[in-house]
């Protein structure tokens, strides 16, 4: 996650709303520019697989509920192909 959630409120509400456990990933100090950061790679290369899908590249839809379905059925196919 970004840095500017590395509040500890933040954590505890993220554990006693949702029960997960939130790993907030830091830029080093030191370093300058850019630096490839662990994990962050997943989350952007899920959101460029997602970006494929016409429907999900402008927000069309009314209701959360049917935007998170148009999420699924990408996502099935991703999970899908992966298994192939």
């Amino acid at each position: 996650m970004d840095g500017g959630y590395r509040g500890e409120d933040f954590a505890h509400w993220i554990i006693d709303v949702f029960r997960w456990i939130v790993e907030v990933v830091l830029r080093p100090l030191k370093k300058k520019g850019f630096t490839l950061l662990p994990k962050r790679w997943v989350v952007e290369r899920t959101f460029g697989w997602l970006n494929w899908c016409r429907r999900l590249s402008k927000d069309y839809e009314r209701l959360p509920e049917t935007s998170e379905t148009f999420i699924y059925i990408p996502m099935i196919r991703i999970m899908v192909r992966g298994l192939a």
